[in-house]
């Protein structure tokens, strides 16, 4: 039973810290384009601005959903109960 709660925690640090990580790169790469994109063409500024933070927003959605994802395994872990079923207890 301890091998499974210890292995649920090593893959929840792996989703949050992964997701946060991939979404913190993804921004900065965004970023960086959408400093490109202005210096090449200012009068496009503001289109191209309201796409970044629609884009940001969907990233930021991804890590939530890891962070949810994260916390049903830690607090409802649907695998203790398998093993306490194939274990007879």
């Amino acid at each position: 039973m301890e091998t499974v709660i210890g292995m649920t925690a090593i893959a929840v640090a792996l989703l949050i810290g992964l997701g946060a990580l991939g979404v913190g790169i993804g921004v900065g790469i965004l970023g960086g384009r959408l400093l490109e994109a202005n210096a090449r063409q200012p009068e496009l500024g503001p289109m191209l601005q309201g796409k970044f933070f629609l884009s940001i927003g969907l990233l930021d959605a991804v890590a939530m959903i890891g962070v949810g994802i994260a916390l049903f395994f830690t607090f409802a872990n649907p695998f203790i109960g398998q093993l306490q079923t194939a274990l007879g207890g």
